[in-house]
């Protein structure tokens, strides 16, 4: 029994460290590019001039900080939906948070005009977050409520996919009515972008994330005892809709704070509880859950170093990099029923 505790532990020492090594090349990644050593300078107190302290600090440390919180948050969500709904094709968007947040910001960049409230200094002051936040805010509450209602996990599923497809729909409308400068900025937001966000907004973004990371580790046992079903969790003493409800919530908050603040990021939330599963060959969510963390961290970081080495969006280095784990995955499963 020791050698896979062993086994274990080194790989979360390696995924560590490989982290640490990743967030330092990211820093050092840029218009211009940083040594790692001088990095490793202006982190650790070392010497350095003023101008790259700035840089490094001011503008790298942010984006890198943005990265690494969208990376664990979206994994997370991910590996609670995939063992929630049994299906390893689940997402954190399958709840139509993210739809939720997409129409707010929509009704923001392209409603607003429309109705002629742009010149409100209070509509301007709340922003594409404060929008995509309250469209979040409005599906959190309707997932809450439902998933007390509902008994089983399906309509769940079927309300989220409804939401989403009504919130495609509006914003559709919207598009069609804009005018083609409200329809770059929208665009701009849905490509995901981690070049954005202040120190201010930083500094709300985190708690919240904070709040959903700790729901879900609370889930842990709960998580655990859905890998069998609900009805084994049922005979062992489980509330099945108090835990969905704070799962859900978990899922609502980590999915709808990244998707308010930073777009809609694809294909890490799909794609790294696999991996994750893939390198500690365990389902035990005691170690999942640490471990897509980690690994979710390191796969954003990764993505961020090679959005900014060749000047693309970040969702579109996601999907270079998920969409091969989720054909392998799907590949797996059609081997099964063969």
């Amino acid at each position: 029994m020791k050698q896979p505790h062993k086994h274990t532990a080194l790989l979360f020492i390696a995924l560590g460290i490989v982290a640490v090594l990743l967030l330092l090349i990211d820093m050092a990644t840029g218009d211009t590019y940083i040594p790692v050593l001088k990095v490793w300078a202006v982190l650790t107190g070392g010497e350095y001039d003023e101008t790259t302290r700035n840089i490094l600090l001011s503008i790298r440390f942010i984006r890198v900080v943005v990265a690494g919180l969208i990376g664990v948050a979206l994994s997370v969500s991910g590996l609670q939906m995939q063992t929630v709904f049994q299906n390893p094709l689940a997402d954190p968007y399958l709840l139509g948070v993210s739809s939720g947040a997409g129409l707010g910001v929509a009704l923001f960049i392209l409603g607003a005009p429309l109705l002629g409230w742009t010149n409100f200094p209070l509509l301007q002051s709340m922003g594409i977050v404060g929008s995509g936040w309250i469209g979040t805010a409005v599906i959190l509450l309707g997932v809450a409520v439902i998933s007390r209602k509902v008994k089983n996990i399906l309509g769940v599923l079927i309300m989220g996919v409804m939401i989403g497809y009504v919130a495609g729909a509006i914003i559709q409308i919207l598009q069609y009515l804009s005018s083609a400068e409200q329809l770059k900025m929208f665009t701009l937001w849905s490509m995901g972008s981690l070049s954005h966000i202040t120190a201010t907004q930083l500094g709300v973004m985190i708690p919240m994330l904070c709040i959903g990371l700790l729901i879900s580790v609370a889930c842990i046992k709960s998580l655990n005892l859905l890998l069998l079903g609900e009805n084994y969790a049922r005979t062992m003493g489980m509330n099945i809709k108090r835990s969905r409800t704070f799962i859900f919530v978990s899922t609502a908050l980590l999915t709808g704070t990244v998707t308010a603040f930073c777009g809609p990021v694809g294909f890490i939330g799909l794609a790294v509880p696999h991996v994750t599963r893939l390198l500690f060959n365990n389902a035990d969510h005691r170690i999942l859950v640490p471990g897509t963390m980690l690994t979710g961290l390191i796969s954003m970081l990764l993505c961020d170093i090679i959005a900014k080495s060749f000047l693309l969006p970040v969702n579109c280095i996601t999907a270079l990099l998920g969409v091969p784990v989720i054909l392998w995955v799907i590949a797996k499963n059609l081997r099964r029923f063969k």
